[in-house]
């Protein structure tokens, strides 16, 4: 077929209302009275999307992924091993590491210690988790979080693990979870993204650079694709007017542009044009938008004191946490928040200590606000790193002080809210924590149970691309039942 001809059979509403030449003034006030949140902040019903979807009844609506960026030591936070006192500095075993494969920082070691955490750990909620005294308010709310232990990754670099778990693979160039999502399930708020993506920066240290690409849409429309809120300045590029440009003005050279490009479309039928008519509409909407979701001197101080005082700095974890509240209650489908630092290969104790302090409280206080405002059991919240870190030291080891290499093989993530058991467990690694003991859950797995959640079997989302069926979960991955409510 003709690509012109398929491109009009799958034409949707808007896309026959951008092709017809309406003008983007009377387009805007069709999709802005059809589909625009309400005052409350309540969201409509999904526009776009696909039209077999939800494949069954969602527990989730919405994501928040809380992407730990650098892979925290699980040892230290999460996976409780006491036996491992007495063990400190002794050779860990050869039938335990198996001839692992080892990054090139710690291959030329003569040596491999075992370093057992200085930190101490305390049992928390009617489920018994273990929690490291470094994480006290994430330990207040272990009742809500389901703890997964035996995490499984293949990739030991840092790129192409953090890839790997935003995209299904660990080659760059695939679509993010984030848009796969968006293409699925479209949007609840035409206002504003569908997907957004926002990064802070760890106290003290860089931590590892995160590419644009990791919320980018891949093979799938653009339209897709993260949006990638900013630090300083306007939350957004070239969210403002350029200085002595009205907003009529604006209106104006953004109707002729529509005018020009629904020629184009006709011309050519690509339906990246349809995604460009789209977008310059979102833009425009957003410069009223954005603005108001970002002005965050309205909320009350108690919530500040939920966060912490960090809420109150732009770019900050905590600041970004509260934005993501509301951005959700906005009815933004997924928000994705990276933060940077955690890759301690020295000095880990007084580095895990400052990246703890500055994401505990935040993590924590968004579970809370989400659930008293009624909005946890819809919404989907997942906290992890890309990978864990080993239990032999890189480095020198000494009694308070240590470092830890990258480790795949077994690691923590936890999971709260829309369609998860909360004050769970799940999963074993051996006394080493080295190897996983029961209950592998593999990052094809967890991407699984996350559509699940949102009413989404991952072997149907699918989207053919250069000749071959793609979706998230690649060939592989099982929803892992037992964490589901």
């Amino acid at each position: 077929m003709h690509p012109l001809q398929e491109n009009r059979l799958h034409t949707t509403r808007r896309q026959f209302l951008g092709q017809s030449g309406v003008g983007f003034a009377a387009l805007a006030t069709l999709l802005q009275n059809d589909s625009r949140a309400d005052s409350t902040h309540s969201p409509p019903q999904s526009q776009g999307g696909l039209p077999t979807l939800p494949h069954f009844a969602p527990k989730a609506k919405r994501v928040i992924y809380l992407f730990q960026s650098g892979a925290p030591s699980q040892l230290d936070l999460f996976d409780y091993k006491p036996q491992l006192s007495n063990q400190q500095g002794t050779e860990l075993p050869d039938s335990i590491r198996q001839g692992q494969r080892l990054t090139g920082m710690t291959a030329t070691q003569e040596s491999f210690p075992i370093a057992p955490s200085i930190f101490k750990f305390k049992q928390y909620g009617e489920g018994g988790a273990w929690v490291s005294q470094l994480l006290p308010h994430t330990a207040g709310v272990a009742d809500q979080l389901c703890f997964i232990k035996s995490m499984h990754t293949q990739a030991i670099n840092h790129d192409p693990a953090i890839t790997y778990f935003q995209t299904g693979n660990q080659l760059a160039g695939r679509p993010s979870i984030g848009a796969w999502i968006s293409y699925g399930l479209g949007s609840l708020n035409l206002d504003l993204p569908t997907f957004v993506a926002m990064v802070s920066q760890a106290t003290g240290r860089p931590g590892q650079p995160l590419y644009d690409r990791l919320w980018g849409s891949g093979f799938l429309p653009t339209q897709h694709q993260g949006v990638k809120f900013r630090n300083v300045g306007d939350p957004v590029l070239y969210l403002s007017n350029p200085q002595g440009l009205k907003r009529k003005t604006r209106r104006r050279m953004l109707d002729d542009l529509s005018q020009l490009n629904t020629l184009n479309l006709e011309r050519f039928g690509d339906p990246e044009i349809s995604t460009r008519i789209a977008q310059y509409e979102l833009a425009f909407r957003m410069q009223s938008s954005v603005p108001e979701l970002t002005d965050v001197s309205g909320e009350p101080e108690h919530v500040f004191d939920l966060y912490g005082s960090d809420a109150k700095k732009p770019g900050t974890y905590a600041a970004n946490c509260l934005l993501a509240r509301r951005l959700i209650e906005r009815g933004v489908r997924f928000v994705q928040l990276f933060h940077r630092g955690w890759d301690q290969h020295s000095k880990l104790p007084p580095l895990i200590g400052d990246q703890c302090r500055d994401t505990d409280q935040a993590s924590a206080a968004l579970i809370h606000d989400l659930k008293q405002r009624g909005l946890l059991d819809e919404t989907l919240v997942v906290w992890g790193g890309e990978f864990g870190r080993t239990v032999y030291c890189q480095g020198k080891l000494t009694h308070d002080d240590y470092g830890r290499d990258h480790h795949p093989r077994c690691f923590t993530i936890w999971l709260a809210g829309g369609g998860i058991r909360g004050g769970i467990s799940y999963g074993q690694t051996d006394d080493y924590c080295y190897n996983i003991a029961q209950d592998p859950v593999h990052v094809h797995d967890l991407h699984a149970t996350l559509l699940h959640c949102l009413g989404i079997n991952h072997e149907q989302l699918t989207f053919k691309f250069q000749g071959r069926n793609h979706r998230l979960t690649d060939v592989a991955g099982s929803v892992v039942t037992p964490v589901l409510a």
